[in-house]
């Protein structure tokens, strides 16, 4: 089946141009100007939006197996495609972790029939699962996930010796949750002698400190650069490590790279007093100095991905008091909107929006042909139409846990169709219940 999208403009590479484009049944046949419709049965006119590949996001919580009252696989791969979120790849925290072969392939399969996006799993390291990652076929998986703080069950990584090991075994970048535990846990003890269970939530950026992530990722860069691997930091959250990344060099001759998360970029301490527990991440959200200068090293492209680390909790377990509250939020429905905000903000090109949202993590996890509006490429596309816009409520959030910390945020723009491997799997509220995506290929 064919179908026409007429007069979209298309931002890609770099560029926003006005042209058509052709979807032949899972793949993008051609892209032109003023392509006669009358030769197609399926044509779509997007006169006045933007036309964006598909997003990647390299950092989600679908919460499935175990975690499941949270939300699920189908739940919250519902919510992404709502989001333009096309491809996903899940963590390994779940219970059980998947830090095994065996559990590795029981959510292949699980998303294989209840995922609407495409879908990759992160293998996790532990201390003593060295010999476990050394049977993985390294092509089906795009990267090792480490935690060095914030972890869940066994998988806080504290010995050294034996991520190193992980770098010389890993072919996939290994990734990491950059804090410092022992930082993190002195801290605690400090604010609980003061104010118990209950502690104000604005001190979580004190917890959770600047010291803590600087120590963690100036340490593991440095074992990534004697050891000659390749690292992917997620989620930094402050000026000063951001400043610990290179821009002297394209983004393929990179061997140590970087990721931003939609909240650091989007609130500041000052938010706690009224978001409270809602904005409690690992790491934490800090002062307006480092979002700031997150924003700065996103531009300068010492910074390279854009993600979510999409982490939902019920309402209930986030309304709690500090230390019974659990830390992450939901956020792939409302990720590109939020970035579009930002955009009109002039904080950010919207070039650069899709290069950090589509191109990069493509390109940093040699995601085979998604990520860029090309011929032959798989057919991963978004309309986001900005003559629109919506109001965030609970009304029309889909994730399972009900709740945004965008709620009553208005975004002056709507996606109004969501392409996945050429299905319209999202049209103007409505979801394909018959869609479902594929596992994503890698090239290695």
């Amino acid at each position: 089946m064919k179908t026409l999208i007429k007069n979209a403009n298309i931002v890609n590479e770099g560029k926003i141009f006005k042209s058509d484009l052709v979807i032949c049944d899972d793949i993008i046949e051609e892209i032109s100007e003023d392509i006669n419709p009358n030769n197609f049965e399926h044509v779509i006119d997007v006169s006045g939006c933007f036309l964006i590949p598909g997003l990647i996001d390299d950092q989600v919580h679908f919460r499935e197996p175990g975690l499941t009252h949270k939300g699920t696989i189908y739940s919250e791969s519902k919510a992404a495609v709502a989001g333009g979120v096309t491809s996903y790849f899940e963590m390994p925290n779940t219970i059980p972790q998947t830090t095994t072969i065996k559990e590795l392939n029981n959510k292949f399969d699980i998303a294989s029939k209840n995922s609407f996006s495409n879908y990759s799993f992160m293998f996790g390291g532990t201390n003593k699962n060295l010999e476990e990652i050394k049977k993985l076929d390294f092509s089906e998986i795009p990267a090792i996930k480490l935690f060095l703080g914030s972890s869940t069950g066994n998988m806080l990584v504290d010995d050294y010796d034996v991520i190193e090991e992980i770098f010389k075994y890993a072919k996939v970048p290994v990734v990491v949750h950059s804090e410092d535990e022992e930082i993190i846990q002195n801290n605690l003890k400090e604010y609980k002698k003061r104010y118990g269970d209950d502690i104000p939530f604005e001190y979580h950026s004190k917890i959770r400190s600047e010291e803590s992530c600087l120590k963690s990722t100036k340490r593991i860069i440095d074992l990534a650069k004697k050891t000659n691997s390749r690292l992917h930091v997620f989620h930094l959250s402050t000026k000063v490590e951001s400043e610990l990344f290179q821009n002297d060099q394209p983004l393929d001759k990179k061997n140590i790279t970087s990721e931003v998360c939609i909240h650091h970029l989007s609130f500041d301490e000052s938010d706690y007093q009224m978001k409270k527990g809602f904005i409690k991440w690992n790491p934490s959200v800090k002062t307006k100095m480092d979002k700031n200068g997150l924003w700065k090293s996103l531009n300068d492209d010492r910074i390279d991905v854009i993600a979510t680390d999409h982490a939902p909790h019920t309402f209930d377990e986030k309304n709690n008091n500090y230390i019974k509250c659990p830390s992450g939020g939901p956020m792939v429905q409302h990720s590109l909107n939020a970035m579009f905000e930002h955009y009109l903000s002039n904080r950010i090109s919207l070039e650069k929006v899709v290069q950090k949202m589509c191109h990069n993590p493509a390109k940093l996890f040699n995601v085979k042909n998604r990520g860029f509006i090309r011929k032959n490429y798989c057919a991963d596309l978004v309309v986001l139409d900005p003559n629109q816009n919506y109001t965030v409520d609970k009304n029309n959030i889909l994730y399972k846990c009900g709740w945004s910390p965008f709620e009553g945020t208005t975004f002056n723009s709507v996606i109004t169709h969501t392409f996945v491997n050429g299905n319209l799997v999202y049209h103007n509220g409505k979801i394909d219940e018959s869609a479902r995506g594929v596992k994503i290929v890698f090239n290695k």
